[in-house]
């Protein structure tokens, strides 16, 4: 308890590292599971999944099943195929994400479908939903299959929307957070979920680690849209400023709208409706 309170108490700047340290020796477990099973005798599905998944990730998602199980002090090793699940899911939404956005780049590297094209990358993207669904059903707990196969659905859900609303200036910031609830922070939620279902710990444990999931995956997004504007590449191994030219409405642009002048929600509807790939000019700013 008292190194509990200590670490509480330390100030030093926000990092994975001590995450990372904790589930270590499950994660190696974990990425011999996804290299096992992202195997297949058609060679192009390893090649461009492995392009991906070897990356650069940090796994944070898979790695949040391994911590809320050590939380927990589960002694099993279910766990490792599910969050190689996990890992599969995410994979799979980022080909497709990276197809439907037209994307340059992810982790740093030139996106999938650039080098094998979108039909391989769809494809590979099924196949590795595919995959984690066997492992879902090879856990044999219909529980955790219905919490990941509706974490799989609500994410659908959420780009579909996230879509809906694209060039949408005056998108509210409720519907804006409902996209990012379901687009991302269902599975942050259902990673940590599945912990305490493995584990038998209860109901109460089981809605604590989802509330807690969720909440962080909701900050994780809302950090990611407001980067796209403060960063740059080799920080978000990603190209600066690809959320505004695809005309996704983040936070940043609904909340420079809405506190703006008449002027500024001019110029916001024209540069949200204009922008887009393969275009460079753009309305001048009110002064």
């Amino acid at each position: 308890m008292t190194a509990t309170i200590h670490s509480l108490g330390d100030r030093r700047a926000p990092s994975l590292d001590p995450m990372i340290a904790l589930t270590a020796g499950d994660m190696n477990a974990v990425n011999a599971v996804i290299l096992d099973r992202m195997q297949s005798k058609v060679a192009l599905i390893p090649e461009l999944a492995g392009h991906l998944i070897a990356g650069g990730g940090k796994r944070m998602r898979p790695m949040l099943t391994l911590a809320s199980a050590a939380l927990l002090d589960y002694p099993g090793n279910r766990h490792h195929k599910l969050a190689a699940a996990v890992e599969f899911i995410h994979t799979a939404t980022l080909l497709h994400d990276d197809v439907v956005d037209l994307s340059e780049m992810r982790r740093g590297k030139r996106a999938a479908n650039l080098i094998w094209g979108n039909p391989a990358s769809v494809l590979v993207g099924d196949f590795l939903f595919s995959r984690a669904f066997e492992l879902m059903v090879e856990d044999g707990s219909l529980k955790v299959l219905r919490i990941l196969s509706n974490a799989s659905a609500v994410i659908a859900e959420g780009e579909v929307d996230q879509l809906t609303a694209q060039r949408q200036v005056g998108t509210s910031e409720e519907h804006y957070l409902h996209i990012i609830g379901a687009k991302t922070a269902a599975l942050f939620a259902a990673a940590c979920r599945i912990a305490p279902v493995v584990a038998e710990a209860g109901e109460q444990a089981e809605e604590a680690l989802d509330s807690f999931g969720r909440n962080l995956g909701v900050a994780f997004q809302l950090v990611d849209d407001a980067i796209d504007y403060a960063s740059d590449e080799a920080t978000m191994g990603k190209g600066r400023g690809d959320d505004f030219r695809d005309g996704k409405v983040t936070l940043p642009v609904i909340l420079a709208n809405a506190r703006g002048s008449d002027a500024d929600r001019a110029f916001w509807k024209a540069a949200m409706q204009g922008s887009g790939r393969g275009t460079t000019t753009l309305p001048t700013p009110p002064a």
